[in-house]
């Protein structure tokens, strides 16, 4: 067991995994170009990202167990295999002019690198970070946001000054490359490690160390209403999140007469709010706790979709548009560190990718239900309403969880030890009262 890393670049490492997985996000960029170059359909250059972005969600839940058996760094540098292969098969493809190919490379391999590539550092992050779970997922998940941030004009850059395929050969190379350099400084801590500050503060009586709930194995963890209610809250709020994102632009438009242009910008400021709402959601959640800033973020969207129908003020509109963007990147970061507090960290990224299915599940209910309901109405007024009644079922899942939550901490706080285990049990089971 390796005991000499510093968390702190474990950290970075992790990032330097999410920013390269995170530059598939940038995928519209070749759209134009390739279709123009190759006289491909938009369609079909499409396709490959939806199917990336759904293996994503089920390599995620698929390599969980891969992920606790073999460690982080045999899992990352798969992953770098996988995804480096796919952006830079996808060069080949584009070389050969082959649409099949494309979808293999850029949509199969990238969609299986990216779900393994998400998980693998995460479990391991959490371990380093007992006093900053939050903080420390949340830095990693915004790596993850930021790729395509940073990919987007890059690309556009490589494909002017070079061509397609060679743009793909570079960032392929460059992510495979990025991303071994990470996953060879990811470790483990020795189990019970925690920092010398941490400990100095415990000893001094200055701060009480807070035990997880549990510590479960996967398959006990999804046998618990706990892991479902959890389930249901992320698949709303993901959903919820990328209907916005799918539609913005054109909503923001019809509503409230904003501007191509000025709709042009908001999408920018969308993919700011979305990574900030990571790390600053993520980093809140270390002081008031997951269970509530999860409540937060319904209560606010809660807000944002029953004002939204009323309001024409533009710029209060974006203000609500932004909140609900938040609140959908500030699920992903806090999700690792909930899991931590619930279910423990002993198969933590089996538990994760469990619970990722709603990445995958929220991907083709938000888009969908947006359009079929714009198209059976010709408004997005709609839309609105329907969202303030799933938000507000997630609310009242969100604080029946916090009060399972208390109930559990409450039961293993009195009683014999003997009672205690029969509390626990009645109350972490699906059935229990």
């Amino acid at each position: 067991m390796q005991v000499n890393k510093n968390r702190w670049l474990i950290a970075l490492s992790a990032i330097a995994i999410h920013l390269s997985i995170g530059a598939a996000y940038a995928y519209s960029v070749y759209t134009n170009p390739i279709r123009d170059t190759m006289g491909w359909s938009v369609t079909g250059i499409t396709l490959s990202f939806t199917i990336m972005m759904a293996l994503a969600g089920i390599a995620a839940a698929f390599f969980g167990t891969f992920v606790e058996r073999n460690g982080p760094r045999k899992s990352a540098i798969l992953a770098s295999i996988l995804f480096g292969l796919g952006q830079a098969g996808a060069g080949i493809a584009v070389a050969i002019d082959s649409l099949t190919l494309f979808i293999l490379t850029y949509g199969v391999a990238s969609g299986l690198g990216m779900g393994l590539g998400y998980i693998a550092p995460v479990s391991t992050l959490v371990k380093w970070f007992p006093d900053r779970r939050g903080l420390a997922t949340g830095m990693a998940v915004l790596g993850f946001g930021a790729g395509a941030l940073i990919t987007a004009p890059v690309a556009a850059f490589l494909m002017e000054a070079v061509t397609i395929p060679a743009t793909f050969y570079i960032l392929g190379i460059s992510y495979f490359i990025l991303m071994v350099i990470g996953a060879s400084y990811i470790a483990p801590p020795p189990k019970g490690w925690m920092p010398e500050g941490m400990k100095k503060a415990i000893e001094s009586g200055k701060q009480v160390l807070k035990k997880d709930l549990s510590q479960l194995t996967a398959k006990e963890a999804v046998r618990t209403r706990r892991f479902w209610m959890l389930w249901s809250m992320m698949l709303i709020n993901v959903t919820a999140g990328i209907m916005m994102i799918s539609v913005a632009s054109p909503m923001a438009q019809e509503v409230v007469g904003l501007s191509a242009a000025g709709a042009a910008t908001m999408v920018g400021l969308m993919g700011i709010f979305n990574g900030g709402g990571r790390l600053g959601w993520a980093a809140i959640s270390d002081y008031i706790g997951r269970p509530t800033v999860f409540i937060i973020f319904f209560v606010l969207q809660f807000i944002a979709f029953l004002t939204m129908p009323n309001i024409g003020n533009v710029l209060l509109f974006q203000a609500l548009v932004f909140i609900v963007v938040s609140c959908y990147g500030g699920g992903f970061s806090n999700l690792p560190a909930f899991i931590g507090d619930l279910f423990g960290t002993k198969q933590l990224g089996a538990i994760h990718g469990y619970l990722l299915t709603t990445w995958s599940l929220g991907g083709i209910l938000g888009p969908m239900l947006v359009s079929q309901i714009r198209e059976a109405t010709a408004s997005y007024i709609p839309v609105f309403y329907v969202f303030t009644g799933l938000i507000l079922v997630a609310a009242l899942i969100s604080i029946f969880l916090q009060l399972d939550i208390k109930r559990m901490e409450k039961a293993s706080t009195e009683g014999t030890p003997e009672e205690k285990t029969s509390l626990l049990k009645r109350v972490s089971s699906i059935g229990g009262d």
